[in-house]
């Protein structure tokens, strides 16, 4: 296999495209610029099979590479020119690292000649965005020598490898580019090196690939980990925030644990857990409310405590931890610190889909307790978490039901009931993702919720929901401040495939902030914290060609989500009163315990 091309920065940049290609890219996303013109024609013009967007943007781009990255597992590549078109890549970076999910990131910038003498549109690239990167380096200048080359792939490769281990995230190539930059020739010397390999052809190169891209492969052995016990009957499982790869499989193994210890398992509503519960009968939702009845907290002090993945929201859970102390242990494959608390904590660096023995050492821990009177005190726990969920979850369903106006905590309640099995749900930062930790049912449908909890920020909210979507059907639940914050994601819509539905909660302004001590100061309270648009998105969607209908009844808004399109972007806003819901909150989070 050969191929012609007419410079040194064509060649170059198809080493590098083919590479990744070869190692499994699937989608890049190219935001416009002059000096990343030899990448831009190389994706678009040489290489197949791969996915080539163009956004406008450069955070829409990144956040749309990341919302990709979340639901394939594979890193996703975002291009962009020099200058401060990078540093727009800087937000979905951290959230990159923070939440661990794989980006590839390729900036191309001005040759060193060309930097620190006042050029148009350079900045300093190197280290751009701190160490928030699992790995960043700024590649050579393009050379045409078998060497060179061998030195990008091996070099691509190692990029690539490490957007996904040890712990996945962001990895920067910062790629200096001399001119020519459009696919015209250069002065390239006559003879580059013997043939069949590299050799020039006129004005042109022809490269013999040979078996230069045979050895292109990654491999990442998982290993297995036996679990050593905690020898406890007052335990409890935290499913935490997670969005694992194969959802049903990380579901198993934590109902298999669950099973196996006899404990009850705490599933935050940013969980798959929530909405695989015929795998595990000892599934606690409710737990936020549970917590809030002193009596509770008090019966249900645990000795030990396994988390899975990041610790909940909750912020009543984490109060409840830091009081009674118990001995944690974290089941995460990250190298990060999590946790928050600074408790008594054992951290098992390992998937939990990776735990082996789980049965065995279960009956092993069983037998040792069998002399001992305590032992019927761990069922009597578990059944004691069961009951005040069953308890609590009964109340909650009849409030709802009996409330026929909009309010906003009783979406998060009804959804789970009405969107199709299976159906991707990006869920925004703020209240939404406190509704669906406090409301959202346990349920069969395997609906897979998505969201940026890494840094909780509001960046990126629509163009990573697009990201996630694209190539399927699914919806997002958001408030307005964050759909606003991003509106720049609806010109990804001609490139979008798939479908989204945006629930758009419009209470014009900062919901979360009501239920703040500072909500109670006036001013600033209203001007600065809430900070109300006043924004007519009918005439926001039609800037941007989106469908919009205002909802007006439960009934309808259950109408126009099952079954969903398989096409384009729409919004069902529902309007609701921000003050009236944060006094119902205040009124009821703490009576259904």
């Amino acid at each position: 296999m050969s191929d012609v091309f007419r410079n040194t920065n064509e060649l170059w940049s198809y080493i590098l495209a083919e590479t990744l290609k070869n190692l499994g890219l699937k989608l890049v996303v190219i935001c416009p610029g002059s000096r990343s013109t030899p990448l831009v024609v190389a994706f678009s013009q040489k290489i197949a099979d791969i996915e080539v967007i163009s956004i406008l943007d450069e955070r829409s781009a990144a956040f749309f590479a990341l919302g990709r990255a979340k639901i394939t597992g594979v890193p996703s590549a975002v291009i962009c020119t020099s200058g401060t078109a990078g540093a727009n890549f800087y937000p979905a970076v951290i959230e990159a690292r923070e939440s661990r999910i794989p980006l590839l990131l390729l900036t191309a910038d001005r040759p060193p000649e060309l930097r620190n003498c006042h050029s148009g549109q350079t900045i300093n690239q190197v280290k751009l965005y701190g160490d928030y990167p699992n790995w960043q380096a700024e590649l050579a200048l393009p050379v045409l020598s078998m060497g060179m080359l061998g030195y990008l792939r091996q070099t691509v490769v190692y990029a690539w490898e490490k957007t996904l281990t040890q712990v996945p995230g962001a990895v920067h190539l910062n790629i200096p580019l001399r001119d020519p930059l459009a696919p015209i020739p250069d002065e390239s010397p006559n003879i580059i090196s013997q043939p069949p390999f590299l050799l020039s052809e006129g004005k042109n190169i022809r490269f013999e690939a040979g078996d230069f891209f045979s050895a292109i492969k990654t491999y990442f052995p998982t290993p297995k980990y036996q679990f050593d016990f905690p020898q406890s009957q007052r335990g409890v499982i935290i499913a935490g925030v997670a969005q694992p790869k194969n959802p049903e499989a990380y579901c198993n193994a934590i109902a298999s644990l669950a099973k196996s210890l006899n404990y009850p398992v705490l599933a935050e509503g940013l969980s798959p857990v929530r909405n695989y519960a015929h795998v595990n009968p000892n599934i606690v939702s409710t737990y936020d409310l549970i917590l809030r009845n002193p009596r509770l907290t008090s019966q249900l002090t645990p000795e030990v405590v396994i988390q899975i993945g990041d610790m909940s929201t909750s912020k009543e859970l984490r109060n409840w931890l830091t009081t009674t102390q118990p001995h944690r242990w974290i089941i995460d494959p990250s190298d990060q610190n999590l946790d928050p608390l600074h408790g008594r904590t054992t951290h098992l660096r390992v998937g939990v889909e990776d735990l082996v023995g789980l049965k065995e050492g279960r009956r092993e821990f069983k037998s040792q307790l069998k002399s001992n009177p305590l032992v019927e005190t761990e069922e009597l726990y578990l059944e004691l978490w069961l009951n005040a969920e069953k308890q609590v979850r009964q109340q909650i369903d009849e409030t709802f039901t009996k409330i026929d106006y909009f309010l906003e905590s009783k979406i998060s309640w009804l959804l789970p009931q009405i969107l199709p099995p299976d159906t991707p749900i990006f869920i925004a930062n703020s209240m939404p993702v406190r509704d669906v930790e406090f409301f959202w049912q346990p349920n069969n449908s395997q609906i897979l919720p998505f969201f940026n909890r890494g840094a909780n920020g509001i960046d990126g909210t629509l163009s990573t929901a697009l990201g996630v979507m694209h190539h399927r059907s699914g919806v997002m639940l958001t408030g307005d401040l964050a759909l606003l914050h991003d509106t720049n994601g609806f010109l990804i819509r001609n490139k979008f495939i798939g479908h989204l539905t945006i629930i758009l909660i419009n209470n014009n302004g900062g919901g979360i902030f009501e239920m703040l001590p500072i909500s109670q100061f006036e001013p600033p309270f209203e001007e600065f914290f809430a900070t109300p648009q006043d924004i007519n998105f009918a005439q926001l969607a039609a800037t941007y060609s989106v469908e919009y209908e205002l909802m007006s009844s439960w009934q309808q808004l259950a109408e126009k989500l099952n079954p969903l399109p398989q096409q384009g972007i729409r919004i069902l806003e529902i309007p609701t009163n921000r003050k009236a819901d944060a006094k119902w909150r205040k009124d009821n989070l703490g009576k259904f315990g």
